[in-house]
């Protein structure tokens, strides 16, 4: 069983509401869900969210859309993601963020299969970027995931669900896992199509009411040769 995780609330500190925000008439997590739901391999689709009134609409637009979601503490987002797996019997899990709307299925796709050759307990394309920021994925067993969840008890751990994992920050304990990076052939890493400020929003709702529904990341890029404003650049440094 292989499942995605997607991590959805509306309290957001940069850009309040961004995940249902409207883009091209749908709400901006629906059509991640959409997305999300074309990648070859996957088996189901989990949005965890949080107990906060402010998150009823993220459960409602799930519930209307028949995706599971699951509830619960907003800033123990480890056990909250490790609780939302646990609810469809995940054996792997696949990590992504709801501000991610352009996620590309076979990126995902590709993380996927490159977890596959059992060469890995570990693997994202999210550290040594070659992928645009906004196609963001990473993959690990339900058991890896579960020693996290035991022995992580750094608060930066379990905030941000999988440090426990990777263990990019030498400051904070890690386990002892086979890493793996997924790494496309060219870097576009300086490219920007994620969601944290109003100005990312509109740069995705250009793409969303150009490119045909089901676009890919390339169509998005060549379309973006054409109008450099869509390739987010320059980065802003976060506050």
């Amino acid at each position: 069983m292989i499942a995605a995780v997607i991590q959805a609330r509306m309290t957001s500190s940069r850009l309040p509401g961004k995940v249902l925000a409207d883009v091209a008439g749908r709400p901006s997590l629906q059509w991640m869900l959409e997305r999300v739901s074309r990648t070859p391999g996957l088996d189901t689709i989990v949005v965890a969210t949080t107990v906060n009134t402010e998150d009823d609409p993220v459960v409602e637009l799930c519930t209307k859309l028949g995706v599971t979601v699951h509830r619960g503490d907003e800033h123990n987002v480890l056990q909250r993601f490790y609780d939302a797996a646990a609810l469809v019997g995940a054996d792997t899990v696949i990590r992504l963020t709801a501000d991610c709307p352009m996620i590309d299925p076979g990126v995902i796709g590709d993380v996927i299969k490159l977890f596959e050759t059992g060469q890995f307990d570990y693997v994202s394309n999210v550290f040594r970027r070659t992928y645009p920021d906004g196609l963001d994925a990473e993959i690990f067993g339900f058991a890896a995931l579960e020693e996290a969840r035991n022995n992580a008890t750094h608060s930066y751990q379990r905030e941000h669900v999988t440090p426990y994992l990777h263990g990019i920050r030498a400051d904070v304990p890690a386990g002892d896992f086979r890493r793996g990076e997924l790494l496309y052939s060219a870097d576009f890493g300086h490219v920007r199509w994620t969601v944290d400020y109003a100005e990312d929003l509109e740069r995705v709702r250009q793409f969303f009411s150009i490119l045909p529904e089901h676009f890919t990341w390339l169509e998005a890029l060549s379309l973006a040769t054409k109008e450099p404003s869509l390739l987010g650049l320059p980065m802003r440094e976060n506050p």
